[in-house]
Order: structure tokens, then C-alpha cells, then sequence
């Protein structure tokens, strides 16, 4: 069997600069997330009953809800829309399972070590958030924001070419 043939030059850093797009923007928008996030939390914390895990939840609830809509509209927006239900149902599952380990994290700290001054839960959900997000930004890749395969998107564009208006000529080798 023949080898492959050489990669064309500047595949390689294009691959890079790519991925270096991506976590960029999923960094602002994960950024701004993480805003929502302790903000929420802060707010529901002090001005609330709600003991602390709850009050998280409620805010990585709300982050959630607001990283979504940035990561669909912004940082995934050339990505496959034709599975939406599927995408929302993965995003949930996946978000569901990075909540469990960011509010794992306080829980382990505020309820196993006794840690639960403000200053204390604000680090301990910072840390949490820290790894769920590391989870969040592999499976959200991996399987929910999914690449359209190559043969996909030029599929698609040469479908532009098939739709031929009624005026232009017809293309060789075609007839009306």
C-alpha cells in the first residue's frame, strides 16, 4: 500500500490556529459564564435562605442557560444546526454532569472540610467551576457543537450551484 500523501503546506498551523479560534471563543464566552455564574451565586447566597450548594446550583443553573445561547450563537455557530434537539439534549446531559462536578467540589469543601465563609465558597466554586469546565469543553467539542464533515459542507455548497435561477443560461452539458 502506497503511503499517504504529505498534508498540504500550512495544514498543520491552520489545524492550530483553528483550535487556538475555538478555545478563545469558548474562553470568552465560558468567561463571561463564569461572571454570570458567581455573580448569581452571590446574590441568591446574601439575599436568600438557600444554603450554599443550593444557591450554586441555582446559579450554574443560570450560567448554563446563559453559556448556551453564547456558545450556539457565538462560538459554534458554524457548526451542524440540523439536530437541534439532539445538540440541546447532549448540552443538558453534559452540563448536567459538569454541574454535579463544579458543585461536587463546594459540597466536598463546605459540607466534608467545614469551609463555608463567603471568601471560602466563592474559591471552592471557582475551583469546581475550573474543572467542570475542562469536562464541559471536551464533550461540548466532542459531541454536542459537532464539525460538519468535510463531504457535508461542500455537499451543501455545491447545492447553491444546482439552483439554477430562470433566467441564467444553463450550465454545459445541461438542458432545461
Amino acid at each position: 500500500m502506497p503511503p499517504a500523501p504529505p498534508a498540504p503546506p500550512g495544514a498543520f498551523r491552520q489545524r492550530v490556529a483553528g483550535l487556538v479560534r475555538e478555545v478563545v471563543k469558548f474562553g470568552a464566552v465560558g468567561g463571561a459564564g463564569v461572571l454570570v455564574n458567581l455573580l448569581v451565586f452571590n446574590l441568591v447566597r446574601h439575599s436568600t435562605d438557600l444554603q450554599v450548594v443550593r444557591a450554586s446550583i441555582v446559579a450554574t443553573v443560570v450560567a448554563i442557560v446563559f453559556n448556551y445561547l453564547g456558545f450556539r450563537y457565538f462560538t459554534y455557530r458554524d457548526r451542524d444546526k440540523s439536530r437541534r434537539t439532539k445538540e440541546m439534549s447532549l448540552f443538558l446531559l453534559f452540563s448536567a454532569v459538569g454541574l454535579v462536578i463544579e458543585n461536587g467540589v463546594l459540597f466536598t469543601a463546605t459540607y466534608g472540610f467545614g469551609w463555608d465563609s463567603p471568601l471560602q465558597s466563592n474559591i471552592f466554586k471557582f475551583l469546581g467551576i475550573g474543572l467542570g469546565t475542562l469536562f464541559r469543553f471536551w464533550s461540548y467539542r466532542s459531541w454536542v457543537f459537532r464539525a460538519l464533515p468535510a463531504r457535508d459542507a461542500v455537499a451543501r455548497a455545491e447545492s447553491f450551484l444546482e439552483h439554477e435561477s430562470p433566467t441564467a443560461a444553463p450550465a454545459p452539458g445541461r438542458s432545461r
